[in-house]
């Protein structure tokens, strides 16, 4: 597993390795004519929780996302703790770690 420094360096990095989708809007969207994005066809494959500098309540999560056929690979991100905002995360339970 890597080891980013901030959110901007996990965003950045895992979109150098190919997780290239925004899947906090893309979720249950129309990808082409024939396919759609469902959370429970995916896993975790990695997580990353970052503290912000000057407020230890300032916490966001970053999941590397991929989808069970391989086909998609992207980005899920939010606030968790005090901040998070709930309907962001609502698919996020469906998800299975990757082992």
């Amino acid at each position: 597993m890597n080891t980013f420094e901030t959110v901007f360096d996990a965003l950045e990095g895992l979109k150098k390795m190919g997780y290239s989708l925004d899947l906090n809007i893309n979720f249950d969207k129309n990808l082409s004519k024939e396919e759609w994005l469902n959370p429970i066809e995916f896993e975790i494959i990695e997580t990353y929780r970052f503290e912000g500098e000057s407020n230890p309540s300032d916490e966001d999560v970053v999941y590397a996302l991929c989808s069970k056929d391989g086909k998609h690979k992207g980005i899920f991100t939010g606030a968790f703790g005090s901040y998070a905002n709930m309907e962001s995360f609502e698919n996020i339970h469906y998800l299975a770690n990757h082992h």
